[in-house]
């Protein structure tokens, strides 16, 4: 009957109306974000709506660093008595003197996190490098010297110790199970404030090649990041150090924007663990050059897909060499682990111990190989040296690969490009600026190794392998770029 409501179906709607009330009061206060550390007393209070509790257990663990060194400051140039008509005026009687560089105090603050109760703290090596004093303040105002135990310059962490005992400590997390999204806290001394915390999510895990740091895996966060938070923490809703905060990302203010990157904790044990047990950090080293696997050149070296990395190139006599590697392989597993970038890839050989022999799955011309590689140590002053680019005059021959003009490699042009003696292949004197080479990356001064994977050391080597492979979708160069070497693309048509 129309109007007529049964006793079961308003029984229903007051199920849903008590629902639809709870539901307003969790959203209706947007800033309250329920977090649930303890599922058993959610249960019992409710809803967690504050952070508070977490603060005050990691806050004592986390302290300000600043630290000192004497810097000379030069002196201006172009000082007018350097002036030759100057001094012919002077006739070069009574001139005064020359300004001499001064020495002059430079400080430095950052932020730093208790690793032991015994007085280990951890901080960005940015923070104390060529530093000649560094104290420690706690939020109770107490100070100590510290000493610089160890640092890793290719990751920014330090290692210090001050004496001092019964520390508060902040427990490790296990950062490779963070996820995107997960709500963390960032604490630190921004601007030499004082204690400050800040609340963002994490907003993306495995950043890398941005040029911060020769290794590089950063959590990026939301969380405000600003100057003096360099080496303080971030933490999850537990209160676990998920990350020591490194850098931001940010405009001519040099204030936050919203973008921050920290060190994760995985990494940041690994070094410390060395770095205390050792006095440095040693790493494991293969002896090639990798290159990310783009479909285009997936589909050049017959792969199926672009899960693995490309070798650009074998150091003569490096680990990978003696192993049997070759220029043109494809590694797409060590130890068992697939490989899907060349970021990651560099990390997991670096986290090898030297000497350790690693397993390799490698794909070379289709063909599925296992070898076994035992790593030497990492250096990183010898894997830094090379040649400088040269810069040619136009001219030489046009090659058969459209938009490009080449020459034999001579000594010559060897010296002027400061390229290795047994270097062999042809040099480019002119790319057309609109041609599709030029597009892919190719340039004045490159040296082409090989052409389909095919040694070239003539002109005439060169067109023939281009011609060769004329039929193809694309033409696959292996170039040496200054000191680098890099598969190159370039389409066909």
């Amino acid at each position: 009957m129309k109007g007529h409501i049964s006793k079961s179906t308003a029984a229903l709607f007051a199920v849903i109306a008590l629902l639809a009330g709870a539901l307003v009061v969790t959203i209706s206060s947007p800033n309250r974000i329920p977090v649930f550390a303890d599922t058993s007393r959610a249960a019992e209070t409710g809803p967690i709506t504050t952070f508070a509790p977490v603060v005050k257990r990691a806050m004592p663990a986390v302290v300000n660093i600043s630290s000192s060194k004497v810097v000379k400051e030069q002196p201006e140039q172009g000082n007018m008595f350097d002036n030759p008509l100057f001094r012919q005026f002077f006739g070069g009687r009574n001139m005064p003197q020359q300004e001499q560089p001064r020495s002059q105090r430079a400080t430095s603050l950052g932020s730093g996190v208790v690793i032991s109760s015994d007085g280990y703290i951890i901080t960005n090596n940015h923070v104390v490098d060529g530093a000649t004093d560094v104290k420690v303040s706690f939020a109770n105002k107490e100070e100590y010297p510290a000493k610089v135990v160890g640092t890793d310059k290719a990751t920014d962490v330090a290692i210090l110790k001050i004496n001092k005992t019964g520390l508060t400590t902040l427990p490790f997390a296990d950062s490779a199970r963070a996820e995107v999204g997960d709500v963390v806290l960032a604490i630190g001394e921004p601007f030499g404030l004082g204690q400050t915390v800040t609340m963002g999510i994490i907003s993306a895990k495995g950043r890398a090649g941005l040029g911060i740091e020769r290794f590089e895996d950063f959590i990026q966060t939301d969380a405000a990041i600003n100057r003096g938070n360099s080496g303080g923490a971030l933490i999850d809703t537990r209160g676990d150090l998920v990350g020591i905060n490194t850098a931001i990302l940010s405009g001519e203010t040099g204030g936050n924007q919203g973008i921050g990157f920290a060190i994760p904790a995985n990494l940041v044990h690994n070094i410390m663990d060395q770095i205390m047990k050792n006095g440095k950090v040693t790493r494991g080293y293969m002896g090639i050059l990798p290159q990310e696997l783009t479909p285009e050149m997936a589909k050049a070296f017959g792969v199926p897909n672009t899960h693995g990395i490309a070798l650009a190139n074998v150091i003569a006599d490096g680990p990978a060499a003696k192993a049997g590697l070759k220029v043109g392989d494809v590694i797409t597993a060590v130890n068992g682990t697939p490989v899907d970038d060349v970021n990651s890839f560099r990390l997991q050989v670096a986290g090898f111990a030297p000497g350790t022999t690693v397993h390799l799955k490698v794909d070379r011309n289709g063909q599925n190989l296992d070898l076994s590689v035992t790593l030497s140590e990492f250096n990183l002053e010898a894997e830094n040296r090379g040649g400088a680019e040269g810069n040619l005059p136009g001219g030489g021959e046009k090659g058969a690969l459209k938009g490009v003009s080449v020459q034999v490699l001579t000594p010559d042009l060897r010296q002027e490009l400061q390229t290795p003696e047994g270097t062999q292949g042809v040099v480019i004197t002119e790319v057309d600026p609109d041609s599709a080479a030029s597009a892919a990356g190719l340039q004045q001064g490159d040296i082409i190794v090989q052409v389909n994977r095919k040694p070239v050391t003539t002109v005439s080597e060169f067109n023939s392998a281009v011609n060769a492979g004329a039929s193809r979708e694309s033409t696959l160069l292996l170039v040496k770029t200054g000191p680098g070497t890099r598969f190159v693309v370039v389409p066909n048509k």
